[in-house]
């Protein structure tokens, strides 16, 4: 389904051409998105950074489009792997207080200013690989997503969602497609989770739950 399709299946759906309505359609649709965004981490909708952390700086910057933490690595000359663990910003804190204790780190945590918050300060610069989930462009600018092709269901009931809560129309209809639309997303949740995360040549296949 791409963004033309989108636009005419909530007209049709919402019987509502009107033009107030049919301008904020856009804003439904990234509302959608947005909630889409933040119930269901598809491995699809992630990326890779390749930085630096540089010695003396126990802060690390997130991309602009940095949604959650995947993964973040440091890399040794030799090119091996070391994994860093999350922790609480109080816990990093607490554990290094002192910003002149430097080692390779060992930790990171979400701090609250768009940065990661390292443990130990790096006493070196390191070069670091983080894996992130982000927000995509919307279906709006780009006129098709990966929503729009493998998740069309869900991002249609979501965009409904918003469409009828912005009429304020039945309550029993609004909660219909709140049921298709949490129905859509427990299937791309178990997607995501399942054969999308696994090789189902080694693993079994995931088994659907029985209603």
């Amino acid at each position: 389904m791409n963004y033309a399709e989108l636009v005419q299946a909530i007209k049709d759906y919402t019987e509502n051409e009107e033009t107030t309505f049919v301008a904020q359609i856009p804003t439904f649709v990234r509302q959608a998105e947005e909630r889409l965004n933040r119930s269901v981490l598809i491995p699809e909708l992630r990326k890779t950074s390749t930085g630096t952390m540089t010695a003396g700086n126990r802060f690390l910057s997130k991309p602009t489009d940095f949604l959650a933490v995947f993964s973040i690595a440091v890399i040794d000359g030799d090119g091996d792997y070391t994994f860093l663990l999350p922790k609480d910003v109080n816990f990093i804190r607490e554990a290094f207080p002192n910003t002149s204790t430097q080692a390779q780190p060992k930790y990171y945590g979400q701090f609250s200013d768009g940065s990661l918050i390292l443990g130990p300060t790096p006493d070196q610069s390191y070069s670091t690989q983080l894996a992130y989930y982000y927000d995509p462009a919307s279906i709006v600018t780009t006129g098709t997503s990966w929503y729009g092709d493998n998740a069309e269901t869900a991002l249609l009931y979501g965009s409904l969602i918003e469409a009828y809560t912005f009429m304020k129309g039945e309550p029993d209809l609004i909660q219909l497609y709140t049921e298709r639309y949490n129905q859509a997303v427990e299937q791309l949740y178990v997607l995501g989770e399942g054969r999308l995360r696994r090789d189902t040549y080694r693993n079994n296949e995931p088994r659907p739950q029985v209603t």
